[in-house]
C-alpha cells in the first residue's frame, strides 16, 4: 500500500519503490487527500531522477547542515553559524536553484542598513562559498549567480595611538580592560584571548600558546609573555580553575558588548573594532623596530605580505629608519660631484 498510517503517528506516510528502491517517509500530512498529493509529487520526481537522469533539487538548508559539517573545524565555524542564523531570513525557504542576483540583493541591501559594507562582504562572501561548493564539489546545482563584493577601504586607520589606549583603558570595566590589556600585549585574536585556558599558560616559563586547533591559519601558536601580559594573568589567579578570563564567576564568552562600545564613545574613539586591538599591537611593534619576520612568527601570520597588511607604521618612524644612513654618508662631500 502507497499510502499508510502508522499507529505512532497520527500523519500519513508514504512507500514508493522505484528501480528496486523502496523509499518510506512521512508526509507531514493528516487530511488523505494533501497526502495523496505529496504522494504522486515525490513518486513523479524519483521517476525522473532515475528514467530521465533529472537532478534532486535541494534547498538552502540542506546546503547549510552539510557545509556545517564539512567546516566544524574552521576557526570561524561559530561566526559562520551566526551569519547563517541572519541569512536565514532571506534564505531558509528556498531551493538552492532559486537564489539568484535578485535574492542576493535584497541580502545587501537589508544587511547594508545595519553594517558596514566590509561586513556585508563577510555574509556575501559566506553565501558565495556555499553556492560555489553546491556546485563545484556537490554537483547540485549547473551554475551559481556572480556575487561580486564592495571594494574596501585598504587604507582604513585601525591602530590607537598610546593616548589613545590609555584613554580607553580608563572608561572600561575592570573585567573588560584586563582582556584589552592582554591583547595589547600578546596581538592574541580576540576569541584566543577571552578563551584562554590556564593549561595553556605557563607563568614559570613566561610563555603561552594557542593550540592549532584554535588558531586562524590551524597552526599552533607560541606566545612569550612580556611582563604586562604575566602581570594581567597574576590578577586572574584563582577566579577560575579552567578559564584564565572571567566575568562574574564565570568564563568570558563575549568582549564586544555594549560596554565596549559605550567605552569608545566615552573615549571619543571612532571606526574601531575589538580585533583592530591586533592591528594596534603590530603597529606598535613595528614602530618599536621589530623586523617583519619576528613580527611574522609573534603574530601566528602565514605570510610577510599578512605583516604589513595589519602593521600600520608611522612616516616619523620611517624617517628614523631612512636616518640610519646619515652615518655612510658622513664622509662623502656630495657637493663636488660634477
Amino acid at each position: 500500500m502507497s499510502l499508510y498510517k502508522r499507529k505512532d503517528s497520527s500523519v500519513w506516510w508514504v512507500k514508493i519503490t522505484i528501480a528496486g528502491k523502496t523509499i518510506q517517509r512521512s508526509t507531514g500530512a493528516i487530511d488523505k487527500i494533501e497526502a495523496q498529493e505529496f504522494h504522486d509529487k515525490l513518486k513523479t520526481m524519483f521517476w525522473e531522477q532515475e528514467r530521465l537522469g533529472i537532478k534532486p533539487r535541494h534547498s538552502w538548508k540542506e546546503a547549510v547542515i552539510r557545509w556545517l559539517n564539512e567546516t566544524s573545524d574552521k576557526a570561524t565555524h561559530e561566526e559562520d553559524k551566526s551569519k547563517l542564523k541572519w541569512l536565514n531570513t532571506y534564505l531558509a525557504e528556498l531551493m538552492i536553484d532559486e537564489i539568484d542576483l535578485y535574492v542576493i540583493d535584497r541580502i545587501r541591501a537589508a544587511k547594508l542598513k545595519e553594517a558596514s559594507k566590509a561586513t556585508v562582504n563577510r555574509y556575501l562572501a559566506l553565501v558565495r562559498a556555499i553556492l560555489i561548493r553546491s556546485r563545484d564539489e556537490w554537483e547540485w546545482i549547473e551554475r551559481a549567480p556572480k556575487i561580486r563584493l564592495f571594494k574596501e577601504n585598504s587604507s582604513r586607520e585601525r591602530a590607537l595611538t598610546m593616548e589613545q589606549a590609555k584613554i580607553l583603558l580608563g572608561e572600561l570595566p575592570e573585567h573588560q580592560r584586563s582582556t584589552v590589556l592582554f591583547a595589547l600585549a600578546t596581538g592574541l585574536r580576540l576569541s584566543n584571548v577571552v578563551r584562554l585556558e590556564w593549561a595553556q599558560v605557563n607563568l614559570a616559563l613566561k610563555h603561552a600558546w594557542v593550540r592549532g586547533s584554535q588558531s586562524k591559519n590551524r597552526s599552533p601558536i607560541a606566545i612569550p609573555l612580556n611582563d604586562l601580559a604575566i602581570e594581567v594573568l597574576q590578577q586572574q589567579i584563582g577566579k577560575h580553575s579552567e578559564r584564565v578570563f572571567t566575568y562574574r564567576g564565570k568564563p568570558f564568552e563575549a568582549a564586544n558588548t555594549k560596554a565596549w562600545k559605550a567605552a569608545l564613545l566615552r573615549a571619543n574613539i571612532e571606526d574601531f573594532k575589538w580585533h583592530d586591538l591586533r592591528h594596534t599591537w603590530a603597529t606598535w611593534q613595528r614602530q618599536a623596530g621589530i623586523p617583519t619576520h619576528e613580527l611574522q612568527r609573534l603574530g601566528g601570520w602565514k605570510t610577510a605580505a599578512m605583516v604589513e597588511r595589519h602593521a600600520h607604521v608611522a612616516p616619523d618612524n620611517l624617517a628614523h629608519a631612512a636616518s640610519r644612513l646619515n652615518a655612510v654618508f658622513a664622509s662623502y662631500d656630495l657637493a663636488t660631484v660634477h
